[in-house]
């Protein structure tokens, strides 16, 4: 069936958010009592443009351009002063559902299925975007004295590091993808899981999502060779430890981390920590296994649902400093170090404000804080304006096996699989969208008076 064959190139579909969890060999700790604060959900004034200083003309111009055919855009968002004053929801438009049907062979009536009615209450993904909560989970911890300082050794929760040299990898460096360890991929020829052999397959870190045991292997790499060149780093370049290799087994392991240090899985600790908080609804991905940290361990490199308005809320929080009206924690000095970061760190990326010029560089230097998801999930956040912008591609969630997010991938059997299915490229279609989430966000600056 053309559908199922076409479907195959999932394998390779993940490459941007593909290391995902497995069986955890390390006991965690008694639970924690989490923090009983009053909830405090973040919520806006919907508010005209023209009453924050923006035209309405202008971001109809940078909406149109971010809706229009070709560009798979779900959902976007734009939050000023800390009020919404532009939103707008689609689903699939007639080129886009020829196209993907042109290439992957599924009819325009199952895209349409799928993708056809999107509202403000549809889920979008993450993708990688979720890297960015898994950070500032993290700096709660520290701010809860549950984790001492991100530049402690990992090996304080990763027992498995403690009696080797990877006793010197730090949490930061995880947190910012330095940890110097090999790449994992997922090897056809071997069927489990190897080392990554050419770029190509780890520029995530490998696609990981045949294997159902994903974090065994995350936290059983060893330390790359340094010095040389190495086939997953560069064909020319010299590979040193150290040197940045973006990898999701590096935020993986991060997530591992928390379940360890707080006794609570990855969404229990984000849901009394974080979630409720600021009013968000959001549900995590887990993978296959039926052991570790509850019934399959949650996938921290990817995969978290929620709404649009939803991720909106995380980007309004960071733009506030990470502090709650009512809350007496404060975790302004963790967003200070993501704010002032330089390309990539702290599981965030910087963003130039405006569209690159014929070398690929910041014309003005003006650089933004962004999360950064597989097929376009975008958190712009931008300090200085004090704007947050949200961008989302069409999603599904594809459940077959089971009505849970338990991602699973068989590659000869699709039917028995469930996977995260956003387009076009995860849904196997390789094609060059019309979006530039820096056209997009120039745009919005533009609107501006």
């Amino acid at each position: 069936m053309k559908f199922l064959k076409n479907f195959l190139y999932l394998y390779s579909i993940f490459f941007l958010v593909s290391c995902g969890g497995g069986g955890s060999s390390a006991s965690a700790p008694d639970p924690v009592t989490p923090n009983q604060h009053p909830s405090h959900p973040l919520v806006w004034d919907v508010a005209t443009p023209e009453s924050v200083g923006m035209s309405s003309t202008k971001l109809d111009q940078a909406f149109d351009y971010a809706f229009q055919d070709g560009a798979y855009t779900q959902a976007a968002i734009v939050i000023k002063d800390g009020q919404l004053v532009y939103e707008r929801y689609r689903g699939i438009l007639a080129g886009e559902k020829n196209t993907l049907r042109n290439i992957t062979g599924i009819s325009e009536s199952r895209l349409e299925d799928l993708y056809g009615n999107k509202t403000i209450n549809s889920y979008v993904t993450s993708w990688s975007s979720s890297k960015s909560f898994v950070s500032f989970l993290i700096g709660i911890a520290q701010e809860n004295q549950l984790i001492g300082s991100i530049n402690d050794s990992a090996s304080t929760f990763i027992q498995e590091w403690a009696n080797d040299e990877r006793s010197s990898i730090t949490i930061k460096n995880l947190l910012d993808m330095r940890s110097g360890l090999d790449p994992i991929c997922f090897d056809n020829a071997l069927g489990e899981l190897d080392t990554c052999k050419n770029t190509s397959d780890s520029s995530s870190g490998g696609d990981l999502v045949f294997s159902d045991d994903q974090l065994t292997k995350c936290i059983n790499r060893d330390f790359a060779e340094s010095g040389v060149i190495q086939p997953w780093y560069s064909d020319t370049e010299i590979y040193n430890r150290g040197d940045f290799k973006y990898s999701n087994c590096d935020t993986q392991v991060l997530g591992e981390i928390l379940f360890r240090a707080t006794g609570q899985d990855l969404q229990t600790y984000a849901d009394y920590q974080l979630f409720s908080k600021i009013g968000i609804d959001a549900i995590w991905w887990k993978d296959f296994v039926d052991v570790g940290q509850s019934n399959g361990n949650y996938l921290a490199y990817c995969c978290l649902d929620s709404t649009a308005r939803d991720y909106a809320k995380f980007g309004h929080m960071l733009l506030l400093g990470g502090i709650w009206e009512g809350d007496s924690v404060s975790y302004s000095s963790y967003v200070d170090s993501i704010a002032s970061l330089d390309y990539y760190g702290l599981q965030f990326w910087n963003l130039c404000s405006s569209p690159l010029d014929e070398n690929n560089n910041c014309p003005n230097g003006d650089w933004i804080t962004s999360t950064i998801g597989y097929d376009g999930q975008y958190i712009m956040i931008d300090f200085n304006r004090n704007i947050v912008v949200v961008r989302s591609s069409l999603y599904e969630p594809v459940l077959n096996i089971s009505n849970e997010r338990k991602m699973k991938l068989v590659s000869n059997d699709l039917t028995l699989s469930n996977w995260v299915s956003t387009t076009p490229r995860g849904v196997g279609a390789y094609v060059t969208t019309s979006f530039s989430p820096n056209q997009f966000f120039y745009m919005i600056t533009e609107a501006i008076k």
